[in-house]
């Protein structure tokens, strides 16, 4: 870890990113009351597995309100994307299952060999934005750089973005969806960097604006578990233009001030957490609604006896707050995404390792 490059921070930003984080600690009682994970129930488990046999699913999205109707899609909708072919094999997978009121179906189906990775959203202009990782027989030594692929709202490849400069193995991403212009910050596991993407969006055409690499420095490597460790989970606060970025080798999550609006590589972010009681190698993120940032883990940096395939929640100023096990043996956490859905919150979060979805509705807080 190069900890000077981490340093390499102004007086004015670094006071800027700790008052933020001042401004939204919490006591300890307070946490645990406003804590997700800490009251969860028994959550509604649903196949992943479509009719081709696709498995280890990876990442989760859910269809907003204001998407377009007409389509296969609807709001409230659960969309899941399948990494893994009928033979297990990593980079494989071509599906995107669809789940409407519990019911699962394929949304999208595409060619061989795609591996679709966590990067999943659903656009308010009518497309489900999906990235891609493939291997031609489930191993480091095939993986290929991907792209970023957009679907319509029938299920049909509508644009592809191949440039190794911007798009080299996105592993996850995140949106800031403004409707006709959108902002989707990629973790590039290949080469350890985060890219941001500013697209023009309308019924017809989709452009990149303007494409630039805004950090860079984490460490990413081949793991015969795992495909590849590097960066991966991304969370944006629109409100503060913070990106959160989890750190899969350094097991340790990352803020980067003015993530929307800069127009340089800062490197590293500066590091608000980094726990290796409860973090086992920070995977999947996301901001949740009570402005917690939930973490999966790939339970391949390290293990900690008695806590498999955990998601971990915590503040934005790196204080614990709960954690929650979906699968009791190792491996099984990764995607997940929430959303308030009729006067209710929903969590949901894939089990690679039964290759299913969980799903947890309780009333807003």
């Amino acid at each position: 870890m190069n900890i000077l490059r981490e340093n390499k921070m102004t007086a004015g930003l670094l006071g800027m990113v700790l008052a933020l984080a001042s401004n939204s600690a919490l006591s300890a009682q307070q946490r645990q009351i406003d804590s997700i994970l800490g009251g969860l129930g028994t959550p509604t488990v649903l196949s992943t597995v479509p009719s081709n046999g696709d498995v280890n699913p990876y990442g989760v999205a859910f269809v907003p309100p204001s998407f377009p109707k007409g389509g296969l899609l609807h709001s409230g909708d659960i969309l899941v994307s399948n990494y893994n072919n009928s033979q297990n094999l990593q980079g494989t997978g071509t599906t995107i299952v669809q789940f409407h009121d519990g019911t699962q179906s394929v949304f999208f189906q595409g060619q061989s060999d795609l591996g679709l990775t966590t990067g999943l959203a659903v656009l308010k202009a009518g497309f489900v934005l999906v990235g891609n990782m493939p291997t031609t027989d489930g191993t480091s030594a095939t993986v290929q750089p991907g792209s970023l692929i957009a679907v319509n709202g029938a299920g049909q490849v509508f644009w592809t973005l191949a440039n190794t400069r911007l798009v080299n193995g996105p592993w996850d991403f995140t949106v800031n969806d403004r409707g006709s212009s959108v902002q989707v910050f990629v973790s590039n596991v290949l080469e350890g960097t985060i890219t941001r993407l500013d697209l023009t969006v309308s019924d017809n055409t989709i452009a990149v604006k303007q494409g630039i690499v805004i950090s860079s420095g984490y460490t990413h490597r081949p793991d015969p578990a795992a495909l590849e460790v590097g960066p991966t989970g991304l969370a944006y606060d629109a409100v503060r233009d913070i990106l959160y970025v989890a750190g899969s080798d350094e097991n340790a999550v990352y803020a980067i001030p003015n993530a929307g609006s800069i127009v340089a590589d800062g490197g590293l972010g500066y590091r608000i957490y980094q726990d290796n009681l409860h973090l086992h190698g920070a995977l999947a993120m996301i901001l949740a609604l009570n402005g917690h940032l939930i973490c999966s883990n790939n339970d391949v940096v390290n293990v900690v006896p008695g806590q498999p395939s955990e998601l971990v929640e915590f503040t934005v100023d790196g204080q614990f707050v709960a954690e929650y096990s979906v699968d009791p043996n190792l491996g099984g956490s990764f995607g997940l995404n929430m959303a308030a859905i009729e006067g209710n919150w929903v969590l949901a979060a894939v089990d690679d390792n039964t290759s299913s979805l969980e799903v947890w509705t309780m009333p807003a807080q």
